[in-house]
């Protein structure tokens, strides 16, 4: 097997001599174990076999890590299927709310406790404005998306807001933006930096942020903090609810790097695309040493269990039923329907009869499931997952597993693709630095053709 491409392959190659001069935190050892093991032998996989042709392959499970830039696309499906639900027919706006640089050391200190007072402060300047008569009177809807990175990996901590253009007021009436933009950008400037150091404040006092103990580096901090404006940058609005998606997707499931920005991997560095113009869409390419780039990637990884994805106001879990109904029924909306999933009829006659795909055609996106399951010797387009063509298969690709790969093909089948699946077990990692660890030994053993029983609650006769 060749070396790996894009951030597995820079883990790789420049892990060892990083990992000897560098200690990693829990979050980071576990991202970066998962990303080494994604789609390899060390977690396992599936054999897949061809009705019409009988070709097989092997294909690996994923990690499923949400700081692995090849795992993103279905969980981002299936977020943005939920949020369909929820979208109004009104326009949307775009804010960003940007740390200045100056607080940059505290992050690296004290990540979680910093991001919690960031969300806290955006979400608090937001509510305040839109409850204030003076702009909506009314309770919003807006969610917060927390990014961390430039595109030349630095440090660079802001939360990107979708926010509803208008409000519910206490009489359950909408109250749309007057003068055709959202809030003032200049206030909410002041306003946000107030609400951040004011929190910042009172957690020194509180002896949580012990880096700024003394009174000399508190001043000197507050200085560097009130010597420019914070950054609120806003957008105009987005449109309907179509392009709110299409615009919400590009920020919700986005890891620092993705591995089509990769162009390069050699003892010299890592070479990688960056966007040289912001307007033009420009880009260069920027080289970086092996381990400066990993210690770029890894400011990245968020503490465990932390959330980086938040919903507020009229979209929090405790106002969403009876807020959303609300604002629809003042808006002259109709509910959204209940999401049904009916199994695709595919080009044979036969149906698609496995949770993987019912999820995805859940998340609207079952033409790049198709695709994606196309069998790349007779073309004939994917369909049926045959759960009861399930087996025990051991080795992987090469090995024994190769030759118990190429089973006859299901019999009978006039047309379609089928995929039989089959599970083989995960083989030994060479390398004792990159073992996967304990919770990714036991993801290799989950079933393949396991059935939830929430899709299978949502199956229509």
């Amino acid at each position: 097997m060749g070396r790996p491409s894009g951030l597995a392959g820079v883990l790789a190659t420049f892990g060892a001599g990083y990992l000897a001069t560098h200690t990693l935190s829990s979050g980071q050892a576990k991202a970066w174990r998962a990303i080494v093991a994604c789609r390899t032998a060390a977690l396992g996989g599936h054999v897949e076999t061809c009705d019409a042709c009988g070709t097989t392959r092997h294909v690996y499970h994923s990690c499923r890590n949400r700081h692995c830039p090849t795992c993103q696309t279905r969980a981002k499906e299936a977020w943005l299927a939920a949020r369909r639900r929820e979208l109004l027919p009104v326009p949307y706006f775009h804010l960003v709310f940007t740390l200045p640089h100056a607080l940059h050391g505290l992050v690296a200190g004290h990540p979680r406790r910093l991001y919690e007072t960031l969300f806290a402060a955006a979400a608090g300047t937001l509510n305040e404005f839109a409850a204030s008569p003076r702009h909506l009177g009314g309770v919003p809807a807006f969610s917060l998306v927390l990014h961390t990175w430039k595109q030349d990996l630095g440090r660079h901590v802001h939360v990107h807001a979708l926010v509803a253009g208008g409000a519910l007021a206490a009489d359950g009436a909408w109250v749309s933006p007057k003068k055709g933009f959202l809030f003032p950008v200049k206030a909410l400037s002041k306003v946000f930096r107030g609400k951040f150091v004011a929190a910042l404040t009172a957690q020194r006092s509180a002896g949580q942020l012990p880096s700024v103990a003394g009174a000399t580096d508190w001043q000197r901090l507050k200085t560097a903090l009130y010597a420019h404006d914070w950054v609120v940058y806003a957008k105009q609005p987005l449109g309907g609810p179509a392009q709110v998606l299409e615009y919400l997707g590009r920020y919700t499931h986005r890891v620092a790097i993705s591995n089509e920005r990769i162009v390069a991997i050699d003892q010299g560095g890592v070479a990688f695309q960056v966007r040289a113009d912001a307007t033009t869409g420009k880009k260069r390419t920027l080289r970086l040493a092996g381990g400066e780039f990993i210690g770029r990637f890894l400011l990245h990884v968020l503490p465990g269990g932390f959330k980086r994805i938040r919903h507020y106001g009229l979209l929090s879990a405790a106002r969403k039923k009876v807020g959303l109904a609300a604002a629809r029924a003042a808006l002259g909306a109709p509910a959204p329907q209940p999401a049904v999933i009916r199994w695709p009829i595919l080009c044979g006659g036969s149906r698609a009869s496995s949770w993987r795909a019912a999820a995805t055609v859940a998340a609207g996106a079952y033409g790049w499931w198709r695709r994606l399951r196309r069998c790349g010797t007779c073309r004939r387009p994917g369909g049926r997952l045959d759960p009861a063509e399930r087996a025990s298969v051991g080795g992987g690709p090469g090995g024994d597993g190769s030759a118990r790969g190429n089973a006859r093909p299901n019999a009978g089948r006039s047309s379609g693709f089928s995929l039989a699946w089959r599970q083989f077990q995960a083989v030994s990692v060479a390398s004792a630095a990159f073992s996967p660890p304990s919770c990714l030994r036991a993801i290799r053993t989950r079933h393949a053709m396991r059935l939830t029983s929430r899709v299978r609650a949502l199956q229509s006769p």
